[in-house]
């Protein structure tokens, strides 16, 4: 719909007078003005295929926040949260305003949505673009009103971006680079420059709930989420990424809540978004069907390779990056809970699973946890990137970051944590730690990765309470238990120590990486003695 910008309010933002404003269009629209824009291209049964100039990925070392009075005992400063004076805002504020204010005639699109499923921790979201893909990554991310929703609407955080803006000066401001994303939280704005990437105004908002949610006893949660058919046995599953997150939570059998980014109030748990950001480099229509079926109009394909003339993609070729990614709605999910018409929200969780994948081969696929080693690993949130993921990886690397989202914690994360402990405790959760990596010898080695059937048969059997049928075994090095036996599943694969044919490899890589997890911990330490203890040792 279009409409001055006037009407909308942006005059007290300081941009006036803008006239070629269109709100909240429709899908094909923008589509259209992708293709008309030279901003991207059709794809895969309709989908919009762009690529996101030269990030392809966040930039974290560009990302502040304000620091001012209302927010500044509250933030975690630090390499996450970097501190930005308020002087350096309002200028850069002032260079992204004059950007719109001179833009004359051409477009600007606004998406005006939520981002919560549950009305009552729900946000007002108001999102400013230049860019007719970006309206579609946000279109597709956050929570698309209903008629009669926008009547009145106020929004409770804006961003406006302005990708096409650098900050020439970066240096003499103590920055680090032309590009930036600048957050106040007593203005409720954020601004966005030099960067494309769609995922900034994506995590961005989940920030702002990292920072609003706690403060009110929710645990916002990087985390995916499904049920039953029938609504009940709601599961989230905790992963950094490339540990399976999206892939495992799609499942065919259990209607999906969300993928990425969840609630857990004392009502139960709630999604933040109305849809996905599924990598798809690899993408296998067989193994991961949802997901590849979800590939049609009204998608939004990122930075993926395809053939000029026939527009074919090949998804196993990462040579613009790894980090390849498709959104969609989440109604393109069939078996989602949002796709059956309902409000993407669920009770308590009664399983909770830690995914990791471990590039070492030290940990089995699936373990159970005591809830004190549950605080241990959600606090460490370890995985491990492999060659070849990202410039410079040429061997397993150990990754370990905070309750599982430690780039949009806002908080100190043991905030989350104790508010974690506080509902594992209320709502009585058994906690599996379950690695979708090496077993047996390291990625190194040459060997592959565990199985995704053998890895969604293990999921299904804890689930399922299957599991719980089994006899256990204590892990030598991290104490948890390990079933000797599961399914269908090679027992000689459940337990590293049988795993390996190397042992005294198997021990100094376990050894190794123990000491890893023991030297990351101490700078979260709870202070909690038992929680210490539960931590693997040597």
């Amino acid at each position: 719909m279009r409409i001055s910008g006037n009407e909308l309010g942006l005059n007290k933002l300081g941009i006036v007078d803008l006239v070629n404003v269109h709100r909240n269009l429709s899908v094909e629209s923008m589509v259209d003005d992708i293709v008309n824009n030279n901003e991207g291209v059709i794809g895969l049964r309709g989908a919009a295929m762009v690529d996101t100039g030269i990030y392809t990925g966040r930039s974290p070392d560009d990302k502040y926040i304000v620091d001012e009075p209302s927010s500044s005992n509250k933030i975690w400063w630090g390499p996450v949260n970097q501190k930005i004076s308020e002087e350096i805002f309002d200028t850069l504020y002032n260079k992204v305003v004059n950007y719109y204010n001179k833009s004359d005639d051409s477009k600007t699109y606004i998406f005006d949505g939520f981002a919560g499923a549950d009305p009552n921790y729900s946000l007002n979201v108001r999102i400013i673009a230049k860019k007719a893909w970006q309206a579609h990554f946000v279109h597709n991310m956050f929570i698309r009103p209903e008629e009669g929703e926008l009547n009145g609407f106020n929004p409770e955080f804006t961003i406006i971006n302005a990708s096409d803006v650098s900050n020439k000066d970066f240096e003499s401001m103590g920055m680090n680079s032309e590009t930036f994303i600048l957050f106040h939280l007593k203005k409720r704005i954020a601004i966005i420059g030099g960067t494309e990437y769609g995922g900034e105004m994506k995590k961005g908002i989940f920030s702002v709930l990292h920072y609003l949610l706690p403060q009110l006893g929710v645990l916002s949660m990087h985390c995916s989420a499904n049920v039953y058919s029938d609504g009940g046995n709601a599961a989230i599953f905790f992963g950094l990424s490339g540990t399976g997150k999206t892939t495992l939570s799609t499942d065919p059998v259990r209607p999906l809540i969300g993928d990425d980014e969840h609630g857990w109030s004392d009502d139960g748990i709630f999604n933040f978004e109305g849809g996905c950001y599924a990598k798809v480099i690899n993408l296998n229509k067989d193994e991961e069907p949802d997901i590849y079926n979800a590939i049609r109009e009204g998608a939004l394909l990122e930075n993926v390779v395809y053939d000029e003339e026939t527009k074919i993609i090949d998804f196993t070729d990462g040579s613009k990056t790894e980090n390849t990614r498709v959104s969609y709605p989440l109604n393109h999910i069939d078996n989602s809970v949002y796709g059956q018409g309902k409000p993407s929200v669920t009770g308590h969780p009664e399983k909770i699973v830690f995914l990791t994948c471990d590039a070492y081969g030290v940990l089995p696929p699936v373990a159970k946890l005591s809830a004190e080693q549950a605080m241990y690993h959600f606090i460490s949130g370890y995985t491990a990137k492999v060659a070849g993921t990202e410039r410079g990886i040429t061997e397993p690397t150990a990754t370990f970051s905070p309750c599982f989202g430690g780039p949009f914690l806002t908080l100190h994360p043991l905030r989350y944590a104790e508010l974690l402990k506080e509902k594992m405790e209320k709502f009585d959760v058994d906690v599996y730690l379950v690695n979708t990596g090496w077993v047996g010898a390291s990625a190194k080695s040459g060997a592959k990765r565990f199985s995704l059937p053998g890895t969604r048969e293990i999921i299904n059997a804890i689930l399922s309470g299957q599991i719980e049928g089994s006899e256990f075994e204590i892990d030598q090095y991290f104490g948890f238990q390990i079933p000797k036996t599961l399914g269908e599943i090679d027992s000689n694969l459940l337990n590293p120590i049988r795993a390996w044919n190397n042992l005294d490899e198997y021990h100094a890589t376990a050894k190794d990486l123990v000491q890893k997890f023991q030297s990351n911990y101490e700078q979260y330490d709870l202070g909690d003695a038992a929680v210490l203890n539960a931590g693997p040792s040597l």
